[in-house]
């Protein structure tokens, strides 16, 4: 995450970053560039969402890719996921349909620079959001991905996977994705 520039509001924000080029978080006034990511990062992306399209595809969830926002309730916070997954009807913020407000499943690939972030304060600001049930965290250096799952004391649950081999099973939606597919082409094998 780059550095803080001055402070804007909400609606300054969504009209600043419809028009960009480039992506921005939004977090209480501040604005954060997004950097770009790397080959592994991407391949990572690319193979988990195309595995949760093939699965998922006759059934009433929808996969969205990084560039749709999240709106944290209250529209004070808004963070661009890696992966988003919504099972019911998608709500959105306005009319523009750029700022999703009910994800059941994200997904966000860790890279050196934002992995204490987004297992920290990103991950805080996602609980707030009623219909969000599973985070998926997903090294691109390590087999290594970590699974938290909201029960309904609104306790979460941990389970971290890897060895390549292991099967991932989300619970929140009716998926499975084996580490070896999530890593396919990235020389990450072992």
């Amino acid at each position: 995450m780059a550095a803080r520039l001055d402070f804007i509001t909400p609606e300054a924000y969504l009209a600043q970053e419809r028009l960009s080029d480039n992506k921005s978080e939004y977090v209480d006034g501040a604005i954060y560039a997004m950097s770009g990511a790397s080959e592994a990062h991407n391949l990572i992306v690319m193979n988990t969402g195309a595995r949760f399209n093939l699965q998922l595809a006759d059934g009433p969830c929808r996969v969205y890719p990084s560039d749709l926002k999240i709106g944290i309730p209250g529209l004070r916070k808004f963070y661009y996921p890696d992966i988003t997954v919504v099972c019911e009807e998608p709500k959105f913020a306005d009319e523009n349909k750029d700022v999703l407000l009910n994800p059941l499943v994200i997904i966000e690939v860790l890279s050196e620079s934002t992995a204490a972030y987004d297992r920290g304060k990103k991950f805080q600001s996602y609980q707030d959001i009623p219909s969000f049930q599973e985070y998926i965290l997903i090294s691109q250096d390590d087999p290594l991905v970590e699974r938290f799952v909201r029960q309904r004391d609104e306790s979460w649950i941990y389970t971290r996977f890897t060895r390549i081999d292991d099967l991932l099973v989300f619970s929140a939606i009716n998926c499975s994705i084996d580490l070896k597919d999530i890593y396919a082409k990235t020389g990450i094998n072992s």
